[in-house]
């Protein structure tokens, strides 16, 4: 058993990874937004929080994960962990107003934001937790996004479902290495590839939403 937090090779590693996936989600963000400009402003606003979402959880992840053990440490930690919740949320947020209104997607929408802010709170205020019991939350969670997106999407062409489906599988499977990253040497920096992974996909299904939507009214 070791502990891949205090190996300092594989918190290179695992900043690292997450410091590459930082960098290319600034890059990404330029290209929602403008993929989302014409379609009005619940669009711009759904890729806004998406965008936010994702910059968070990769600079908090990639800010934890870099810095010396200590107290700044520990907020890094918290605060990556709490950040997971939101970005479940955000990434579901695009698919669901730039598709016109209905009270299904408000209610779905409504739902999701509540079981994140409940997560968040929980992170953030509560000193110890069971962080597989929160992996399975995540997972969870994630996949009942996913279910919850899915009929807002219908018009999506078969490569963008592909790319959420792809996504979601890869989260899942970076599980398994989360899982096994007190036995395994460097599991842990291929679960954050593994998220990296997944966000990649998810991107590219978001761009394919908002390449087949239709601008909506303000």
């Amino acid at each position: 058993m070791f502990d891949p937090i205090t190996d300092t090779k594989q918190e290179v590693a695992n900043a690292s990874c997450h410091g590459l996936a930082l960098l290319a989600a600034c890059l990404a963000t330029p290209k929602l937004l403008e993929a989302a400009l014409p379609l009005g402003v619940r669009a711009h606003q759904g890729v806004m929080v998406f965008a936010a979402t994702m910059l968070l959880l990769y600079s908090a992840s990639t800010l934890y994960h870099a810095l010396p053990s200590g107290q700044v440490k520990q907020f890094f930690l918290k605060l990556d962990h709490a950040a997971i919740y939101l970005f479940i949320a955000g990434s579901y947020t695009p698919f669901a107003l730039s598709q016109p209104a209905s009270l299904q997607s408000v209610i779905a929408l409504s739902l999701v934001w509540a079981a994140a802010a409940a997560g968040f709170l929980m992170k953030t205020l509560t000193r110890h937790g069971s962080t597989l019991w929160s992996t399975g939350l995540y997972v969870a969670m994630g996949w009942l996004v996913l279910l919850a997106a899915l009929p807002l999407i219908k018009p999506m062409p078969p490569l963008g479902t592909a790319w959420l489906v792809i996504g979601g599988v890869a989260y899942t499977l970076g599980v398994i290495f989360y899982a096994l990253d007190a036995t395994v040497r460097y599991a842990h920096a291929v679960w954050h590839a593994c998220v990296a992974t997944g966000t990649t996909c998810h991107v590219f299904a978001v761009l394919s939403v908002l390449e087949q939507a239709v601008p909506l009214r303000h």
